[in-house]
């Protein structure tokens, strides 16, 4: 294990945040944070590779590769075409309301450098499975494993968000409650299939042996977070409020987890 990357990761989440700090001034919009974030763990994942390139498993750091590229590209996709044209979202600009002339400096530390270090937490399962060459004699087994999982979380995130944009889209469905599709049998498809994507990406590193199984930590961090945190508590504050029925649909459908909606 080289432990040289974990500092060039750092680093390169320092620059990325900071950088998306210094254009978020002048646009005085910290919501492109948003699609950044997903891409933030696009450049770990290379930074890691090109920083051990000669000390790594060619073939368990080019799934990690992979699979990090595909998810934070798409997601960061999806977040940019959401937010264009919308503006500063509401958490921020209560933010900014409150600090007043302050926020340009207190958003420094509590969006981008609180994000930065989150995100490089996050991403320790990518840091440990790319940073370290060796390979256990049962490697197959979390390779697989990691695979599946995931392509479930993969799908359940992309067919989620698509089937909420198309609900959107359609003007008959103001002012209704999406429960169709994925829908139906999780208030949140899209946050649970974010999960499982970092589930799958920490099974995959487990092959590396040693110290991947402190990797762990991202997936439990990125679960916490959607779960409890910014994801499914604080946006479901807003729409019992401002959603008829919404409190009838948190009744009958899990919250992260699918399965058969309650009678």
């Amino acid at each position: 294990m080289n432990f040289s990357v974990f500092a060039y990761s750092a680093l390169a989440i320092a620059v990325v945040m900071l950088a998306t700090w210094l254009v978020s001034l002048p646009l005085r919009n910290a919501s492109i944070v948003d699609p950044v974030w997903p891409l933030g763990f696009v450049v770990v994942g290379w930074v890691a590779f090109i920083s051990q390139h000669q000390h790594v498993d060619a073939l368990r750091t080019g799934v990690l590769l992979a699979f990090v590229t595909i998810w934070g590209l798409r997601l960061s996709l999806h977040l940019f075409v959401r937010n264009v044209g919308h503006g500063e979202d509401y958490r921020y600009k209560a933010m900014r309301k409150k600090h007043g002339a302050k926020f340009w400096l207190v958003s420094l530390g509590t969006v981008y450098l609180l994000q930065g270090i989150l995100m490089w937490i996050v991403s320790l399962p990518l840091q440990f499975g790319i940073g370290t060459s060796t390979k256990t004699s049962w490697w197959v087994l979390p390779l697989v494993l990691g695979a599946i999982v995931w392509l479930v979380g993969f799908a359940f995130e992309s067919i989620g968000d698509a089937q909420l944009r198309a609900f959107k889209a359609d003007p008959a469905s103001a002012g209704q409650v999406m429960d169709r599709g994925l829908w139906r049998y999780t208030r949140h498809p899209n946050y649970f299939g974010d999960a499982s994507v970092w589930c799958g990406i920490f099974l995959v590193s487990l092959g590396a042996g040693g110290w991947a199984w402190l990797g762990v930590l991202g997936p439990v961090v990125m679960t916490t977070l959607l779960r409890r945190v910014s994801g499914v508590t604080l946006l479901e504050k807003s729409l019992v409020k401002r959603r008829p029925g919404y409190e009838d649909y948190v009744r009958r459908t899990s919250a992260f987890l699918p399965r058969r909606p309650r009678k």
